[in-house]
């Protein structure tokens, strides 16, 4: 779902970096988000007196032959014409037509005219910084990004250093870019008001040069100037984003310390992002309770309790979630979320064996875009019922016009297959839609997956082997391939050795933590296993995690410990095909 309430970045990023906690929003006007450093309506010099007719016609001629396909003799007669005025629209015509025909240098030329003949003008300097910076001529930015700071007002500073990190954004050169802001922000990083957003945008520079420890030292350095600060937060969300656990605290001091909805919103979403749920949960909570009218969080919220098999929380979620339907902003986002949550309704109905009850959610959505995900469910309760068959003629029987929705209907079908127990068809199928997309990295994954499933590990082997061969980042395919062979406790030291490969890649992942912990156990090492697998159960309290744990336990002579763990489990998940076979395998009632 695309959230209804949720916030543009930039939008979101304006109101942290001019929110209450900094000292100058107090007293100040509070600058618009939408301020960038684009040109703005020319107010440089007054206008100049009446133009001579020679003047005139040299300007009429350079209209008329850009107007027929001469745009370099009517931007030449322009910026002449402007020249000889003296006058700032002409030299902003001139500019903008040389960038109207793409060509940069004179754009380049016209835009320094301009700035040499007013050099007050921020219209001028703005546009040959931007010029520049559209040129990749980085290094020559410094003087004119000094000139653009200097010429801010301090209340919009904070705005417009965001801005400046936008703007350099898309350059080739970012450890140079990084550089370059550092040097043009010096004089701005001793002050209390605007220090803070200088270090966020540096620290941004930073980050987006690769250079995560520099940019933790830029927040750090905003914090101590001004803690609780908006701009320094938002870096740390970013940072935290990226994978960098130590900026966490300064986000969850801020918004505890602020309690706003948007940012504890981007804080749960990448929470849950990581896959850690119980802190993305507090957080989905703290809004309820502090901004009860935000429906994007009762949503949200409603999911997660779906995912994690709460039912009746999910439902009253969900129902507090209808209730704030009709305060969205139009008809078209109402209609869209009483969308998706009909489609949770059926699904929590279907969950608890309500199927008449699941079905009648589903009457209640009109087809558009959504008609896929409300068939999709309806084949699902058909093949609940026994009836495949017809649950996959009606996955079938969906329009597909494009390429992509003909994939999302082959894979929904496949999905349909493997959760009525035939992962044998569920192979072929997808087998099929391998050899259609034979270079989709996340199709033969599914495929290696499915082939494992149904014992032909040759053939599993060769498909995460040729992932690993396209992308060696693909670190999932390192973790499969390593679990398959610690699962059927073979070739031991290389299952570790890629596990551990998955796992430097991806630290936190409490299920690439869990393979390595079973690989551990299938080595002997029950100590190290049990260890592991207890940091990966904190991480994310999982039902095949719980299985693997459990096991450890038991096999140590822990069986109370072993039997609390299970109970999670199954609380979590009772229909988990591993906890299930590892209960039946030990003689375990649960």
């Amino acid at each position: 779902m695309v959230h209804p309430l949720r916030p543009r970045a930039l939008a979101l990023a304006a109101a942290l970096v001019v929110a209450p906690a900094i000292a100058w929003s107090q007293t100040a006007p509070v600058p618009s988000d939408a301020e960038t450093l684009a040109p703005q309506p020319d107010n440089d010099a007054d206008d100049p007196a009446a133009l001579n007719a020679e003047l005139f016609y040299e300007i009429l001629v350079g209209e008329m032959a850009a107007g027929v396909g001469d745009p370099g003799s009517g931007q030449a007669l322009m910026l002449n014409a402007a020249r000889q005025s003296n006058n700032p629209q002409l030299y902003r015509r001139a500019t903008e037509m040389a960038l109207q025909a793409r060509a940069g240098n004179q754009a380049l030329t016209a835009a320094q005219a301009w700035r040499q003949a007013f050099p007050e003008s921020r219209n001028a300097n703005r546009y040959v910084l931007q010029i520049l910076v559209a040129l990749n001529r980085i290094g020559d930015t410094l003087p004119y990004l000094r000139q653009e700071i200097a010429s801010t007002p301090a209340p919009s500073k904070p705005v417009a250093f965001l801005s400046i990190t936008q703007l350099f954004s898309r350059v080739s050169d970012k450890a140079l870019a990084a550089d370059i802001v550092a040097q043009a922000l010096e004089g701005e990083l001793t002050d209390p008001a605007s220090g803070p957003s200088a270090y966020a945008a540096i620290g941004h520079m930073q980050l987006a040069a690769g250079k995560p420890r520099a940019a933790l030292d830029a927040i750090q350095r905003a914090e101590a100037l001004s803690p609780g600060n908006g701009a320094a937060a938002l870096l740390a969300l970013e940072l935290l984003e990226n994978g960098q656990r130590d900026a966490e605290p300064i986000v969850a001091r801020y918004v505890d310390k602020q309690r706003g909805a948007d940012m504890r919103m981007a804080y749960a979403r990448i929470l849950l992002g990581q896959e850690r749920l119980e802190p993305a949960e507090a957080q989905l909570l703290a809004i309820t309770r502090e901004n009860p009218d935000y429906a994007d969080a009762w949503f949200t919220l409603a999911r997660m309790q779906v995912q994690t098999q709460r039912w009746q929380a999910a439902e009253a979620s969900l129902q507090r979630f209808d209730a704030l339907i009709p305060q969205l902003p139009n008809a078209g986002i109402q209609r869209n979320a009483r969308t998706e949550s009909a489609l949770q309704h059926a699904l929590i109905a279907q969950k608890q064996g309500r199927l008449p009850q699941a079905l009648e959610w589903l009457e209640r959505i009109e087809g558009g875009a959504q008609l896929l995900n409300v068939q999709v469910r309806r084949a699902s309760i058909l093949a609940q019922q026994g009836q495949l068959d017809q649950a996959r003629a009606v996955i079938q029987a969906v329009p597909a016009g494009t390429e992509q929705q003909q994939r999302l209907k082959k894979q929904a079908e496949v999905q349909l297959v493997r959760e009525a127990g035939q992962p044998a068809l569920a192979f072929t199928l997808q087998s099929a839609l391998h050899q259609q997309f034979p270079q989709d990295n996340e199709i033969a994954y599914d495929t290696a997956i499915l082939a494992e499933k149904i014992g032909r590990f040759q053939e599993m082997e060769s498909l995460l082997r040729d992932i690993i061969a396209r992308d060696p980042g693909f670190h999932h395919a390192y973790n499969a391939l390593g679990f398959s062979f610690a699962e059927r406790g073979v070739r031991l030291d290389e299952a570790r050795a890629l596990i551990t490969k998955a796992l430097e890649a991806a630290p936190n992942d409490p299920f690439i933590m869990d393979s390595l912990a079973w690989t551990e156990f299938r080595s002997g090492n029950a100590a190290q296993a049990q260890a592991l697998l207890e940091k990966a159960f904190a991480l994310r309290p999982d039902a095949e995690i719980a299985a693997h744990l459990g096991e450890v336990l038991w096999s140590s002579g822990q069986q109370r410990q072993a039997r609390a763990i299970w109970d999670k489990g199954l609380a979590l998940n009772a229909d988990n095909e591993t906890l299930r076979e590892t209960l039946q395998r030990l003689g375990v009632k649960p």
